[in-house]
């Protein structure tokens, strides 16, 4: 059974799609200061947006470090060979 991957500009992309999505949330939730509620929820939405980003940053970076480290990395992936 084959698992289904981002290819690899999307998944390089996802990060900074993601800090850029923190930016503008954490600009919405200063904007709608007047409305408590709203601007609560959009700030949370943006700073959980910014972990998310932030996680994903330091998993790529690790992997490709431990990739590094491997004489045949081909192995971390599952593809074995024959």
């Amino acid at each position: 059974m084959a698992r289904r991957h981002f290819s690899r500009p999307v998944y390089a992309g996802l990060p900074w799609f993601y800090i850029s999505f923190c930016i503008v949330a954490l600009i919405a939730s200063y904007l709608l200061a007047a409305r408590g509620a709203l601007s609560l929820t959009v700030g949370l939405l943006g700073f959980l947006t910014l972990l998310g980003g932030i996680v994903v940053l330091l998993r790529r970076r690790d992997y490709r470090q431990l990739r590094s480290e491997y004489a045949n990395p081909d192995y971390l992936s599952g593809n074995d060979p024959p």
